[in-house]
């Protein structure tokens, strides 16, 4: 007989939501190592101590890290979902009566109180202390890369920056496009470099027009990962334009950063291509003693068949290069009443070689048939990149370049498994925002895997 499935009438349940969340549910490791104490009294100073209690702000950023960890972009959507799902409104302290709120009440304590106290980037460096207290970031080595990731911009709605008037800019504009404004002596955005970009977005002009991509070019921001390559821990993330300047420059901040907050100062660096500048390597080779593990960034290697600058010896205490027919090559052939530094605009020095010695080399034809003596230039920071380069002779560099991938397989996860593909929030504090909390989950996703809870004793004895 078949049977029929009826509703009992019962008058009282004995229901306990924590036994229908399964023991291995992801958001019980998240829940074990996450600590809102830290976050509670950031936040503290900017609530009325008179007046209607407020919704829990440890309520909104249990549901944020919800709708992050499990890839759920809309905050609609969101409360729908912390409604309806046991193991949400178990996370979240709701119980089976408890209330979820609005969706409206994230856009207004984001742009309120979240951001004035800088309440994500506590959570997120909260996040980081319990990676260094489980042990899961050793600071032997640290990588960095950048990720593009497309803005909530189109070019429909985009100006060529011919015609972009930013003097017009009114009080009245929209929240993108006053923080726009503010952030245009910022070094990670506006004063990262001179070059006006090709269009701006007229409700996001912080975004960066690019093609880096090699395809259609869009509006798009940059998420800065540091990572610490034993684990594959994010120690900090940084918001930029998604231009290399400013990436660069993110790189030393975020290094600077780490070593303040957590004394943690990485033994070696590992970065692709686009690190490898004669000014950065000087920077991380000189001031913070950081050895690289990066590829020069060296455009010295000619392709038409003549000599390049690698083909010359330089000697450091002579200050000269010697070419291959063994003639040498230096700054100055004679004694100036007014010494003169020798260091061009473009922060090189040049160094000649004799017209005398050129004209009846026999090597002439390989070396500079078109001039009437050969010109070298030399970085002010060459003999940092000089370390760059003996370091990528080493094992220890191939073994960081394969460590590097680490940071790439986050960009990966954080566009395919937690679904950033685009940005939802505008302007750069939206950026900054929604970049730190990918990042914190990231974390606690990864906490979540690597220190799981112990099983019960009565499991281990059996």
């Amino acid at each position: 007989m078949m049977g029929v499935q009826a509703a009992a009438a019962r008058l009282f349940y004995d229901f306990c939501l924590d036994d229908h969340v399964p023991a291995d549910h992801q958001l019980r490791g998240i829940d074990r190592h996450l600590d809102l104490e830290v976050v509670r009294n950031a936040l503290k100073p900017f609530y009325s101590n008179t007046g209607r209690p407020s919704v829990d702000p440890e309520l909104m950023i249990r549901m944020l890290l919800v709708g992050y960890c499990m890839g759920i972009r809309s905050e609609r959507r969101l409360c729908d979902e912390v409604h309806l799902n046991l193991a949400y409104r178990w996370f979240c302290r709701l119980g089976l009566d408890g209330k979820v709120p609005d969706h409206s009440t994230f856009s207004k304590n984001r742009h309120g109180r979240f951001r004035e106290s800088n309440v994500l980037r506590h959570l997120f460096e909260t996040v980081v202390a319990r990676c260094l207290a489980e042990g899961l970031v050793s600071a032997e080595g640290f990588a960095v890369d950048a990720s593009l990731i497309p803005a909530d911009a189109s070019k429909q709605h985009a100006v060529p920056s011919s015609d972009w008037k930013p003097e017009e800019i009114t009080e009245e504009a929209c929240r993108a496009t006053r923080e726009y404004l503010a952030t245009l002596d910022d070094a990670a955005f506006g004063a990262a470099t001179q070059v006006t970009p090709k269009f701006v977005s007229l409700s996001d002009p912080a975004a960066q027009w690019t093609a880096a991509l090699k395809g259609p070019a869009f509006f798009a921001y940059s998420t800065n990962y540091l990572i610490d390559t034993d684990h594959g821990v994010i120690v900090d993330v940084e918001a930029t334009r998604s231009i290399r300047q400013a990436e660069v420059g993110a790189a030393q901040t975020m290094l600077d950063r780490t070593e303040d907050r957590f004394g943690l100062k990485p033994g070696y660096l590992t970065a692709d291509t686009a690190y490898g500048t004669a000014q950065n390597l000087a920077w991380l080779v000189k001031q913070k003693l950081i050895a690289p593990h990066i590829p020069v960034c060296d455009k010295s290697t000619r392709t038409d068949g003549t000599f390049s600058r690698s083909d010359f010896t330089f000697d450091a205490e002579a200050k000269r290069y010697t070419c291959p027919a063994g003639k040498h090559l230096v700054q100055f052939r004679r004694a100036y009443t007014k010494p003169r530094t020798g260091v061009t605009a473009e922060g090189t020095r040049l160094y000649f070689a004799s017209k005398k010695d050129c004209g009846v080399c026999h090597l002439k034809a390989r070396c500079c048939p078109n001039m009437v003596a050969r010109k070298i230039p030399r970085d002010v920071d060459e003999d940092a990149r000089d370390v760059a380069r003996a370091l990528a002779t080493t094992p220890e560099f191939k073994v960081a370049c394969r460590r590097r991938k680490k940071v790439e397989m986050l960009f990966a996860h954080l566009k395919r498994i937690l679904r950033l593909g685009r940005l939802r929030l505008r302007g750069p504090c939206g950026a900054k925002d929604e970049f730190l909390l990918a990042a914190t989950a990231q974390n606690l996703r990864r906490l979540a895997r690597l220190r799981p809870a112990m099983p019960p004793m009565e499991a281990v004895a059996a």
